[in-house]
């Protein structure tokens, strides 16, 4: 019996998450399916464009995992490309890559999700202070929370997809 695949962390959750040929209805369409650590590994290597060991680590995977993630990630994107397909972005086993900040002066704290944060001035959404501090430091280099749903703005949720 094999052990089940180890999580990978993920920093970006794509807020558009099906990809179609434009003209052609829906209905004709063939699709490929293209996990969310699939497009993480595309758009780590290819689009940030770190080196291998960089994206491996930053995906808490080894290299030759980042690199068979990737491999099949450009595969099915090519395959769509080349054949018409339409790209649906769903499923897989990861870790949505969270920060946890505190308000200093009312003491609630929140997380956020790495893609999220730090766009512009960061205020406490109870009472508005900018007097925050980030406090997932002490949990080592990043904090992490299991999987996640693609949905916008809502709290990230423990799920597990296929």
């Amino acid at each position: 019996m094999s052990r089940p695949p180890k999580s990978r962390r993920v920093e970006f959750l794509p807020r558009l998450t099906y990809f179609k040929p434009a003209g052609v209805p829906l209905r004709e369409l063939e699709e490929v399916g293209l996990t969310v650590e699939e497009l993480e590994a595309i758009r780590l290597k290819d689009l940030v464009g770190l080196e291998q060991e960089a994206c491996a680590e930053k995906m808490g995977v080894s290299r030759p995992t980042y690199h068979r993630v990737l491999a099949s990630a450009r595969a099915k994107i090519a395959d769509a490309l080349v054949s018409g397909k339409a790209i649906r972005v769903e499923g897989g086993n990861f870790q949505v890559a969270v920060h946890v900040f505190r308000c200093r002066k009312c003491d609630h704290e929140w997380e956020l999700h790495v893609g999220q944060c730090c766009r512009g001035e960061l205020l406490c959404p109870v009472c508005g202070s900018a007097d925050v501090d980030r406090t997932d430091r002490q949990r080592g280099p990043s904090a992490f929370r299991q999987g996640a749903q693609l949905v916008e703005e809502e709290e990230t949720e423990t799920v597990q997809q296929e």
